[in-house]
């Protein structure tokens, strides 16, 4: 009787331990997720930030075959 005690506290402290830290994750999770949702990544630059990107509309437009070429050239 004593060992079927004793296993029924290990197993409900085992138990206890899992749901616990559970509970633990998944709040840590939602915190996380409530901290960054209303994160805008896509912000424009502050300070003096250089563009990087030419559009091709300003090198003269390009055909869909010189697009597809470069895109198989690059391998993108």
């Amino acid at each position: 009787m004593k060992k079927l005690f004793g296993f029924v506290w290990q197993t409900g402290k085992v138990f206890i331990m899992f749901v616990g830290f559970t509970l633990l994750f998944y709040f840590a999770i939602v915190w996380f997720n409530e901290e960054y949702e209303g994160y805008h990544r896509y912000e424009e630059p502050k300070g003096a930030a250089v563009k990087v990107f030419q559009s091709v509309h300003d090198e003269g437009e390009t055909g869909w075959k010189d697009r597809l070429f470069l895109f198989y050239l690059n391998g993108e």
